[in-house]
């Protein structure tokens, strides 16, 4: 019997083989943007799933609340880190961790007294031993219970092992030094295996974490209960029994216990627990791998398979019920020999797992070249075919069952319910324009182009977001800046002057800062700052930035109010924005000048007051900010270039000569250059892989859609040629024909255009509210996606409609 309706499909499908082209086209495009859809989502969904006990695994982050708006940070200050372990009852592990530089130089003393340098190494963090109970490590060499118990303590992972000491077994790595900055001896207590799972921590250098606590080794902000930046975090593990909720209240009631909480000021500060599997998705907070998930753009792009998938099931729904004038004859002769429903049923519903299954298999191939050519917007990591995960495979198998029920149960019973006599009689089972298989066949078109049109207007919108988002005056200069990172921990400061002089001498450089992060970044460094008169007692947290004082004059910042701050090796003045004025009660800027801030233990004038920039993303509004003047905390060269081919000026040339300078006075680290306007742009990185798949699912969604159109209308002048060849014959003209045949299907558009505009409207408005800076929903948007449907619609039913219009008509009135 299988043997019989195997045979019987595969004659069906040859005999009409441009339906099943069409049919087999649309299913394997759908097919294949949900199988690259899910392997994309299955990649983000994965990160930290393996870790044992994940669920009881958790992150303490910072957040602060204003009159104005609120504010997140993933680190936590330090003493209350230090203080987290002893003082918090519930807990089964808790572990500290701060990074080290981004840039560290790291020697290795090999055989003979030879120095091998490794430049601008990263994941390195200082730990304790609790890390590696909380997080899966293989051990190769030495025991968790052994390493990280004394300073000056290191585990590697395997793959910095053999970068650093090649050639030597891991068993014989304990005892072996390395030199971190020139400054910290460290001794190889351990190895393990680099994590091979999905994680945002994959650091490769462990330091022990009591090696901060020798005095020489504090950093600034060790005893700064009101210093908050993201280089210090601490993991949690917690009992079955304890509550996380619980846990956050107490680092709270800790946390003011030794920081007491201004009741005067609206300002507050307190701590939540960040699951472990949040830490890839949560955008407020961040995290050092700088590989955000976002949940909402993976359920979307959950919707935009679903959606791709559904068109290409309307599409073989109404060719196949377009088909069943064909195929009554043939069903009446079945029933009239003795076929049963159930059986015709049976035969068409294998039609269609015949179709989807070669749909599959062709969209098993395409997938391949669909990674290779996304390679930009898809994670390293996925691959396909990956025989390893069972679940691509149990998915593709779901997905063949879903279509074949959604795409073939309704035409095998609108099919298998003819009646033979009826059939036998020349009766048209497809009727007339009101039956309700004609009907359904019409919402079902409108139904794909509502979604081709939504997918087109979201593409539109999301690149005028983008646009908006990139090219908006956020305040501040950003064309022409370069930034050239220099070593964090400095052992002669008079290095960093003479490179900015002698960047300074290079004809092609306008000017020079030394400095900290620009002022519009993605780093996180918040303190708690009071101001005082006698009358007003305000705490405020605020978001520092730190400069020199051509700071202000690289990045274009405007002084409002008073003075620029002076240069100067140790913390002097500051300067703060409106913002922050504004929240201290000087509506008027230059009442604030003069005014002293306290900030870590020490009274602060206000030399001069900016005009507001946005210092983050358009996400997020206007923070309070101050800018000062902190030598140990100057480590990125800010160059502000000449403009480009102005007086002979040539960037590339101008980097080429910076980096001969950075060489002369840093021979020993590489030299590496970011543009300021670049760093801003990796900060939409987001919205514009947003975009770029809304382009390709709207660009699919129309193909889909387009194919189905060019199957119904050349179904339908078939079963007009003699009607066709009649009206030409009376005298119709090319036009009346043409017209004839699109204007159905033209108004079928156009209804789904009218359906497609308050969706949307309607969706995106909700996109746009993550926005605290954003475009307009222009009206331009939905004519413009209107005429580029319309315009497509009718250039794929031309060639059909003028080719039945140009047919002989004595050919034609001989059709059956």
């Amino acid at each position: 019997m299988f043997r019989t309706y195997l045979i019987t499909a595969l004659r069906n499908l040859w005999k009409n083989k441009a339906f099943t082209v069409l049919n087999v086209l649309g299913l394997s495009i759908g097919i294949s943007a949900a199988l690259v859809i899910y392997l994309m989502v299955d990649w983000d969904l994965g990160f930290e799933r393996s870790v044992k006990d994940h669920q009881r695994i958790y992150r303490v982050v910072s957040n602060f609340t204003s009159a104005e708006a609120k504010f997140y940070n993933c680190g936590v200050n330090v003493p209350l880190v230090n203080a987290i372990p002893s003082n918090i009852s519930g807990l089964e592990e808790a572990a500290p961790y701060r990074q080290l530089s981004d840039m560290l130089k790291v020697t290795v003393m090999q055989e003979h007294e030879q120095r091998h340098i490794f430049k601008d190494q990263s994941q390195f963090i200082y730990t304790t031993p609790a890390y590696f109970k909380i997080l899966p490590y293989q051990w190769i060499s030495g025991t968790p219970d052994a390493s990280l118990t004394v300073p000056n303590q290191i585990v590697l992972t395997s793959d910095y092992a053999d970068k650093y000491f090649p050639g030597i077994s891991y068993d014989q790595l304990t005892g072996k030094q390395l030199y971190l900055e020139d400054t910290i001896i460290a001794t190889v207590s351990g190895v393990v295996r680099s994590r091979e799972d999905r994680t945002d921590f994959d650091f490769k250098g462990f330091v022990s974490y009591s090696t901060l606590e020798k005095p020489n080794m504090h950093p600034r902000d060790w005893n700064e209960w009101d210093n908050t930046n993201d280089d210090t975090q601490i993991l949690l593990k917690l009992p079955e029994s304890s509550s996380s909720a619980s846990i956050a209240q107490n680092i709270t009631s800790l946390f003011r216990k030794n920081f007491p909480k201004d009741l005067k000021s609206n300002d507050d500060q307190f701590y939540t627990l960040q699951p472990l599997t949040d830490v890839h998705f949560d955008a407020r907070y961040g995290n050092f791998s700088q590989r955000m998930g976002n949940r909402p753009t993976l359920y979307g792009l959950l919707a935009i398979a679903g959606f791709l998938l559904l068109l290409g099931c309307i599409n073989f729904i109404n060719l196949t019920t377009a088909q069943s004038s064909t195929r009554a004859k043939e069903i009446g002769i079945r029933k009239t020999m003795g076929s049963s429903k159930q059986q015709l049923v049976t035969q068409f519903m294998s039609e269609t797992v015949l179709v989807t299954l070669i749909a599959t298999f062709f969209s098993c191939l395409l997938t391949p070249l669909v990674l290779k050519i996304f390679a930009d917007f898809i994670p390293a990591g996925i691959s396909f075919p990956n025989t390893s995960n069972t679940s691509i495979w149990i998915f593709l198998a779901g997905l063949v069952l879903v279509i074949s029920f959604l795409s073939g149960i309704y035409p095998a019973l609108v099919l298998s319910g003819f009646r033979p006599i009826q059939v036998l009689k020349n009766y048209s089972p497809a009727g007339n324009g009101h039956t309700r298989r004609v009907i359904l066949r019409k919402t079902l078109t409108v139904s794909q182009f509502v979604v081709a049109q939504v997918f087109i207007v979201a593409t539109l919108l999301v690149a005028k977001q983008v646009s908006f988002t990139l090219n908006k005056d956020i305040g501040i200069r950003k064309d022409a800046i370069v930034f050239i990172r220099m070593p964090w921990s400095e052992p002669n400061s008079q290095n960093r002057q003479l490179l900015a002089s002698k960047l300074r001498a290079i004809p092609e450089i306008a000017n020079v800062s030394i400095g900290g992060n620009p002022p519009a970044s993605k780093s996180f460094w918040t303190s708690t700052i009071n101001y005082r008169d006698g009358q007003k007692d305000i705490e405020t947290s605020v978001d520092i930035k730190v400069g020199d004082s051509n700071y202000v004059r690289v990045y274009d910042l405007k002084l409002v109010a008073g003075t620029n701050i002076r240069s100067s090796d140790t913390l002097t003045q500051v300067m703060i924005n409106q913002t922050y004025a504004r929240m201290l009660g000087f509506n008027n800027p230059e009442d604030a000048v003069g005014k002293d801030l306290s900030w870590d233990n020490q009274l602060v004038p206000i030399t001069g007051v900016l005009k507001d920039f946005n210092q983050k993303t358009l996400h997020e509004a206007i923070r309070p900010l101050l800018i000062a003047n902190m030598g140990d905390k100057l480590n990125i060269m800010h160059v502000l270039l000449q403009p480009q081919n102005t007086a002979g000026t040539n960037w590339k040339e101008a980097l080429t000569k910076a980096g001969m300078a950075f060489k002369e006075v840093y021979p020993e680290l590489e030299y590496k250059t970011t543009f300021f306007d670049e760093s801003l742009a990796k900060a939409y990185a987001t919205e514009q892989k947003t975009s770029q798949l809304l382009s390709w699912a709207a660009g699919l969604a129309v193909l889909i859609s387009c194919l189905g159109l060019l199957g119904l209308v050349t179904f339908t002048t078939v079963q007009r040629t003699k009607e066709i060849g009649v009206r030409k014959v009376l005298g119709a003209s090319i036009t009346q024909i043409v017209h004839l045949l699109s204007k159905d299907i033209i108004a079928l558009v156009a209804i789904a255009l009218l359906i497609a505009v308050p969706i949307s409207w309607f969706g995106l408005h909700q996109w746009l509210q993550q926005f605290v800076y954003r475009t307009e929903i222009s009206w331009w948007l939905f004519a413009l996606t209107g005429f580029a449907t319309m315009l497509i619609a009718l250039l794929t039913l031309s060639f059909q409609t003028i080719r039945a219009a140009l047919a002989d008509p004595v050919k034609s009135l001989r059709t059956e």
